[in-house]
């Protein structure tokens, strides 16, 4: 019997470092200093002699944004399921992000709203919140410190390949070009990978390329936190359906992070641009919940919002490609990339790199395509993809008018029963939770008993 989505979505989670790996290759290599690129290089310093992350970007010092990562600025969390694993793999990563100035919100200091109704408070979770700049600089730190892990500042120009193998990496720094031969190669190079291109001119096959077209708009801003300074809530983040009542905004939050600052973010999708001056961001705070209010009275640190524009979610399929070269794997952005307001970039990348330790653990077959890798990673893409992009395609047709498959409404719907039951049950938020959180896959909520419990306690029974 094929084992369930569910049954790998949990032994993923919940991964741990191998006692004793096997040393498989001599020189592996990672394209792209990305945390997914960084995560991947930690699993692979347990199989290869060496690791080489190249990085096209100049990494300077802690907190420093990194040109690659043009949605840095912009309000990040790292998801309970991403920071265990991250953990399991860094030992004291958390205690070094957080002596850096981030915050840890557990029980009682994170509140999601859901159109102005706070959600009930269930389960023991924490979520990291820190700028997207501080959390990369220390897993680089902690990847980078391992003695067979270094990094170098170059442009990667292509790959070579022997007996349908990739055997090295083309790469320029400076006037200088090297060939790095490699027994394994990662893609880490994001959304604008060229990986598709450079299979393509070398006679392979292109994946699969989908697309959700999803305008979104976001806008952030930096305000003064007094240090010390104990509100309610750590990490605030509200919700809302059409027709968008607050703003035009989908979606707003506010965390305290680093530097004793609150980074308040807002978002809306398609003409709805909310938050364009920082007057306007203070004055839609004021309509919120009260975490955004107390975040924005503070003295700003921006002189204007940091405004990002992403068009679309994009994931593709390598799992279905006929010709492709053995040696060879993608992970983080270059595989799926999500609408960012649903905080799972990191937390993907984390389960991304849990894949490949399970791939090189499984005692893969040399010379072969990593077929087994791509049907693991899918699991976690699949997951991802159904919450973020399905709730994004089900926004748009509500918007549009747009008709929908009977069996898409009817699973809107079942969903709806327990995304709305999640508000007031404990037991229904948790499972909730869990799957938001990248705890469990969406599957374990279409659990017979408990669409009965959501029904029930949606119909006040």
């Amino acid at each position: 019997m094929t084992e369930s989505a569910v049954s790998v979505f949990n032994r993923l989670v919940a991964a741990e470092p191998p006692e004793q790996a096997q040393v498989r290759f001599w020189t592996v290599c990672v394209l792209g200093g990305s945390i997914a690129g960084l995560l991947a290089a930690r699993v692979l310093a347990d199989h290869a002699r060496e690791v080489v992350v190249i990085e096209r970007d100049v990494v300077g010092v802690d907190g420093q944004s990194r040109p690659g990562v043009p949605q840095d600025l912009q309000v990040h969390v790292l998801l309970p399921g991403g920071r265990r694993w991250i953990e399991r793999w860094l030992p004291g990563f958390t205690k070094e992000v957080l002596a850096h100035g981030a915050t840890l919100s557990g029980p009682g200091q994170f509140r999601q709203y859901v159109d102005g109704q706070a959600q009930v408070e269930a389960g023991d979770y924490e979520v990291l919140a820190a700028s997207r700049p501080l959390i990369e600089s220390r897993i680089r730190a902690e990847v980078l410190a391992r003695p067979n892990v270094r990094a170098v500042h170059a442009q990667v120009t292509g790959l070579e390949y022997r007996d349908g193998s990739v055997s090295a990496v083309r790469y320029t720094s400076g006037d200088a070009s090297t060939t790095l031969p490699a027994g394994l190669v990662v893609d880490a190079m994001g959304r604008a990978s060229r990986l598709s291109d450079w299979l393509v001119a070398d006679g392979y096959d292109r994946p699969p390329l989908e697309r959700l077209v999803i305008q979104t708009n976001y806008s952030t801003a930096l305000f003064k936190r007094a240090p010390g300074e104990e509100q309610p809530l750590n990490v605030a983040l509200a919700r809302f359906s059409p027709p968008y009542p607050v703003d035009g905004l989908l979606v707003s939050a506010a965390n305290a992070i680093e530097n004793d600052q609150w980074i308040v973010g807002l978002m809306g999708f398609e003409e709805n641009k909310p938050g364009g001056t920082l007057d306007e961001i203070i004055a839609t705070c004021a309509k919120l919940p009260p975490t955004f209010s107390a975040a924005v009275a503070g003295e700003p640190i921006t002189r204007e919002p940091f405004h990002y524009h992403q068009g679309d979610s994009r994931r593709r399929d390598f799992t279905g490609v006929t010709r492709f070269p053995a040696g060879l794997v993608s992970v983080g952005d270059a595989v799926a990339s999500f609408n960012p307001v649903y905080g799972q970039g990191m937390s993907s990348a984390a389960l991304h790199a849990s894949c490949l330790s399970e791939y090189l653990l499984g005692d893969p077959e040399p010379g072969a395509p990593a077929t087994t890798f791509f049907e693991l990673q899918r699991v976690i893409v699949d997951a991802a993809w159904g919450i973020s992009a399905g709730a994004d395609a089900e926004q748009l047709d509500i918007v549009t008018g747009a008709a929908v498959p009977a069996e898409v409404a009817r699973r809107r719907q079942v969903m709806g029963q327990v995304r709305r039951a999640s508000l007031t049950d404990e037991i229904v938020s948790m499972r909730f939770s869990d799957v938001a959180f990248m705890l469990a896959h969406p599957d374990t909520l279409g659990d017979p008993a408990l669409i009965d419990r959501a029904v029930a306690v949606n119909e006040g029974k």
